[in-house]
């Protein structure tokens, strides 16, 4: 049991990450290279994202029903399928209209057949009163897992390209990402297999009840006020890990480091994931999920606020290295946790993927606005000043999460009381 219960967790965390390695994790390790790759600027790499966006919204908010419907199982296979069949054509290195329509598609793929059944999944791994290390250790693992390819991801891009980075051509360059684009889709096929044989059927009470999708859970979960700021919660994290796309970046246009330099910086971040998602996830389960939600707002208020009144210089780079790693810590602390708080607010099991697919499409929508924004932060303000300006909107994100934190305890406090 014990064994069967670890397969299920070391899927779950793999499969969890290699649904999104295509979509995002390739332009984030590689950003520098991928817009030389592909030509593209900032803005219209953002504008893609936002395509992605846009379907994910809608995604999100039909996808929740039909979680609640069908085997999750069945429905995280068959999405990590389709999804690798998208790696296939991006590898061809497709024009900027061709890449739009892929990250469309994957704005399907990614989350109306995946997410909710994904939270869901997780959710019935952690039972009533370990939510906190379910959603903690799944996204520590998924931190881990990311971290390892990414480290793998740089280190075979590096192979890949026969001069050193600082003087490849774009064709070189080209060849190597498509390589690695190749690789990570291999991986996440693979994962579709691993979902098919490891991941158990859970048994769904309104598949029981219905023959036909039920807007039924919608219903109950949208007239819920702690559901409300639930989802400004997780909107607040999730602007903050989006930030983490420009880590990369910063360390280029800001610490002067080549590509594969500047690549190495951004795997940093990767590596802290699991160390932030599990202490928070244990912490939560000890303390409260909420207080810990608090303390990680504050890391990533501080954070913010220190890069966004410093232009850094390559002499203190060690020094903003530091920054980014505490920062990190906090913002991963918060995805470890925020889906914990569907426990604390008492969601019926059965309408789990109808709370996860509402609070998602709230919550995400920074896949619509955010990479536009940065964008046209860093284009229209070249250097330290474009990044300091993003962290500064970061910042206020990070204020404005621990404002709603504080909304939501307050809530749960008022409910518990007049229930008692």
């Amino acid at each position: 049991m014990k064994s069967k219960k670890a397969f299920t967790l070391i899927t779950l965390f793999i499969a969890g990450e290699s649904i999104f390695l295509l979509p995002f994790v390739v332009a984030r390790i590689f950003r520098p290279t991928f817009l030389a790759v592909f030509e593209i600027n900032n803005f219209q790499l953002g504008s893609a994202f936002s395509v992605y966006g846009v379907l994910a919204l809608i995604s999100y908010f039909l996808g929740g029903p039909l979680a609640d419907r069908f085997s999750a199982k069945k429905l995280m296979s068959f999405s990590l399928f389709i999804t690798a069949i998208g790696g296939v054509f991006m590898s061809s290195i497709p024009s900027l209209l061709g890449l739009t329509f892929l990250y469309g598609f994957w704005g399907i793929t990614t989350i109306l057949l995946f997410w909710a059944a994904f939270i869901k999944a997780t959710r019935a791994y952690g039972g009533a009163t370990t939510q906190g290390f379910a959603f903690g250790s799944i996204d520590a693992g998924r931190g881990l897992f990311a971290a390892i390819l990414a480290s793998l991801g740089v280190y075979l891009f590096d192979y890949f390209i026969p001069v050193d980075a600082s003087i490849a051509s774009r064709d070189q360059l080209s060849t190597a990402l498509s390589g690695i684009i190749l690789i990570f889709s291999t991986i996440t096929l693979l994962t579709s297999l691993l979902v098919c044989v490891v991941i158990p059927s859970c048994s769904n009470q309104v598949e029981e009840k219905h023959n036909k999708i039920s807007l039924e859970g919608l219903r109950t979960v949208i007239k819920n006020k702690a559901v409300w700021l639930n989802a400004l919660i997780v909107l607040c994290a999730y602007v903050g890990y989006k930030c983490t796309d420009d880590f990369s970046l910063y360390a280029s246009d800001v610490l002067g480091y080549n590509d594969v330099d500047a690549a190495h910086i951004g795997t940093i971040s990767f590596w802290l994931r699991p160390v932030g998602a599990l202490a928070a996830g244990l912490l939560g389960d000890r303390l409260s999920h909420s207080k810990m939600i608090r303390y990680c707002f504050i890391i990533m208020l501080v954070g913010g606020v220190l890069i966004a009144s410093n232009g850094f210089t390559s002499v203190e780079s060690i020094f903003v290295v530091l920054t980014l790693a505490v920062t990190s810590l906090g913002i991963y602390g918060l995805r470890g946790l925020y889906f914990a708080l569907l426990e604390d607010n008492n969601i019926p099991f059965v309408f789990t993927g109808s709370a996860a697919g509402f609070i998602s499409f709230i919550g995400y929508t920074p896949d619509v606005f955010f990479g536009p924004l940065m964008g046209l932060i860093l284009d229209n303000s070249p250097g330290a000043d474009g990044h300091q300006q993003l962290f500064l909107v970061v910042a206020g994100f990070a204020l404005l999460g621990l404002l709603a934190t504080f909304g939501f305890e307050k809530l749960r406090t008022k409910e518990i009381s007049s229930s008692a």
